[in-house]
């Protein structure tokens, strides 16, 4: 089970403390400034070099200390994981790690040498999700190959294979008292990933779901079954949706309760938005419909910063023995010089009122807790019902570096 086996579990009875991420991006301009930087020739229409990316954050930002040790991107994000130990942790890791030098028919590539796989060992993780729209950027070769790098190095994967039987399986994290975490993940189109990176018998891809009918939640629900033991939690991890904008579209809301209501899941964590958007409650499970990014190399991109895409943020929650939720707590932070700094005040209320402001549309409050140690934000249900969700998405602004963020 991942890549800290000495780490201390619940007791049997104890809740479950799980760390969730939206994406991990520590390709191009993350990866120049690693100690085993890849060559920076992209392949994008208006960027040809990934240390371009380094130039527009440090003219944001100031100097990025290149190379970098490994732990430098998580930050202080560090020194809060190890102050609140969540027993296991999870991101969806959005770029192939691959030495592979032929890119996929597309624009943008993130790539990282596995030479700097350390960079994940930096922060203890133990699963990665895969099911993303950037997984296949080098081909089935870079995906064969980081399906060897990860899966060598110890990381429990989800929902990327060799063949579909391989993508559809979960990730198993074993505890202590003899249950598990299991990991589903998959990827709708409308985060990007085309039908033709559907893993198939003899053919490398991602569990790719077509859309929100055709019996998903019931073929979902009989793998669950099939696959669960008695104190088992369950995530379903889901890239979807644009990376702009809060709306959250009816099919998916109905898709995610479903996946609850029938497949029993216990956590849905949704991610593909490049902020964090609204969560749910519903039947004492979390939707966390939009984690937002964590890491980046965004930071010099201009374009969209209504949305506040610098402020990132980790997701604690706290699972009873019987899956239900009983505590979620985020962690602000702010990215500069591609590193996660704590936020500061006047940005964690920002994102208090913000997330207040989506969830309350979805049945829930959230709250900003302010103390002696890093500021928090929490989600507690509102006795009112869940109210409508209006669009708020704007039009893409024009950047004119030609930089992308996708």
């Amino acid at each position: 089970m991942g890549v800290e086996s000495a780490r201390a579990f619940p007791a049997p009875g104890e809740r479950m403390r799980v760390m969730l991420t939206g994406d991990v991006m520590l390709g191009r301009g993350i990866d120049q400034i690693l100690p085993n930087p890849s060559p920076p020739e992209l392949h994008e229409p208006y960027v040809r070099s990934a240390l371009t990316y380094v130039s527009l954050a440090e003219k944001r930002s100031g100097a990025v200390p290149g190379p970098v040790a490994f732990p430098y991107v998580w930050g202080e994000a560090l020194q809060d994981l190890d102050a609140h130990a969540p027993d296991l942790r999870i991101i969806n890791l959005e770029t192939a790690v691959t030495r592979s030098a032929t890119p996929a028919d597309k624009e943008i590539h993130y790539r990282m040498n596995p030479a700097n796989l350390d960079v994940l060992r930096a922060a203890a993780i133990d699963c990665c999700v895969l099911a993303n729209n950037h997984l296949l950027d080098w081909g089935p070769e870079g995906l064969l190959e980081t399906l060897d790098v990860l899966g060598g190095a110890g990381f429990e994967l989800a929902g990327a294979g060799r063949d579909d039987v391989e993508a559809e399986a979960p990730a198993v994290l074993p505890i202590s008292d003899g249950t598990r975490i299991l990991v589903y993940a998959f990827a709708f189109p409308s985060s990007g990933v085309p039908p033709s990176w559907a893993a198939g018998p003899n053919r490398p891809g991602v569990h790719f779901l077509e859309g929100h009918g055709d019996g998903a939640v019931e073929r979902i629900a009989a793998r669950v079954s099939r696959d669960r033991r008695p104190g088992d939690r369950v995530i379903a991890s889901i890239h979807w949706g644009p990376n702009w904008g809060y709306d959250i579209s009816s099919a998916d809301r109905a898709f995610a309760r479903r996946l609850i209501e029938q497949a029993r899941i216990d956590v849905v964590h949704g991610h593909s938005s490049h902020h964090p958007k609204g969560i749910e409650l519903h039947r004492g499970r979390p939707i966390l419909y939009g984690c937002g990014d964590l890491i980046n190399d965004y930071e010099g991109i201009s374009g969209e910063e209504a949305y506040r895409p610098d402020l990132a943020l980790i997701y604690l929650l706290s699972l009873d023995p019987g899956g239900a939720c009983r505590d979620l707590e985020m962690f602000p932070y702010r990215i500069a010089r591609f590193r996660l700094n704590r936020a500061a005040s006047e940005e964690v209320r920002w994102l208090a009122d913000r997330l207040d402001q989506e969830c309350s549309r979805l049945g829930g409050r959230v709250t900003l807790e302010e103390g002696a140690g890093a500021s928090s934000l929490r989600l507690f249900p509102s006795r009112q019902g869940s109210g409508g969700n209006q669009a708020r998405a704007s039009a893409p602004k024009p950047n004119p570096a030609g930089a992308k963020a996708m």
